[in-house]
């Protein structure tokens, strides 16, 4: 009679579980990247963006949402957009992000000490007040990861690029070179341990910490100097995870 009453209250108890409405997972992160190439000197910058593109989209981040910027551009293909500063700025400021979205900003070229960024397009620098003044109006307050690879980019990891929302990445310190722009190099070294990183990492605090510790590595067997990668971590994003 016992068995028989334990084996009738969990037929009950089954049924009741299976009735229960079953855990809706939590919809993607809807995220808006703009990749600039600044300068066409070397095949590494545009190498670089075209391998980001290519990581986004098997991550699943529509074409559409994705938005490339070159010195090279040439109107051939009409995905790639002339990386004047009016443009990238424009490109940035117009990403519209609200809640729920991420920004992301990937900016490879060359870099001048204490001037910003190179867009060899118009001869133009790229500074951090007009990047940060750009991307308060296209992505406000949601989470935002910006990645500038150049020499002397440090300048960019800190005010007025610092924000709560905010993860900067750079290729150097303020006063240091970045290393590895040459006709011969598909990527420079920073944006290879980047790439290499980002195939694998679960945080962006873990993509700043491995391609820093890569750098490094390649600094010393190439007997470079230390061109001390920075970054800058805003208190609401300190711990976002890499995901899409």
């Amino acid at each position: 009679m016992r068995k028989r009453l334990i084996a009738a209250f969990g037929a009950i108890l089954i049924l009741a579980v299976s009735a229960l409405p079953l855990p809706v997972r939590a919809a993607t992160d809807h995220w808006q990247a703009v990749l600039v190439a600044g300068d066409t000197a070397q095949p590494v910058f545009d190498n670089a963006i075209r391998a980001v593109d290519t990581w986004l989209g098997e991550h699943g981040v529509p074409k559409s949402d994705i938005h490339r910027l070159a010195a090279s551009a040439s109107g051939r293909d009409p995905a790639i957009e002339p990386a004047t500063l009016r443009q990238v700025l424009a490109r940035i400021a117009t990403m519209q992000g609200r809640a729920g979205d991420r920004c992301f900003v990937f900016i490879t070229s060359h870099g001048g000490r204490g001037r910003g960024i190179y867009l060899s397009r118009e001869n133009e620098m790229l500074r951090p007040q007009e990047l940060a003044q750009a991307l308060d109006k296209g992505c406000g307050g949601v989470p935002t990861v910006v990645i500038v690879s150049g020499c002397y980019s440090g300048s960019f990891a800190r005010a007025p690029m610092t924000a709560p929302n905010r993860i900067v990445l750079t290729a150097a310190r303020a006063d240091r070179p970045s290393f590895g722009c040459a006709a011969d190099r598909t990527y420079t070294d920073y944006d290879a341990c980047l790439l290499g990183t980002l195939a694998h990492a679960a945080t962006w605090r873990a993509v700043y910490d491995e391609t820093k510790d890569c750098v490094s590595r390649r600094e010393q067997q190439l007997n470079e100097n230390p061109s001390l990668p920075q970054a800058a971590f805003g208190a609401a994003v300190r711990n976002l995870a890499l995901q899409f």
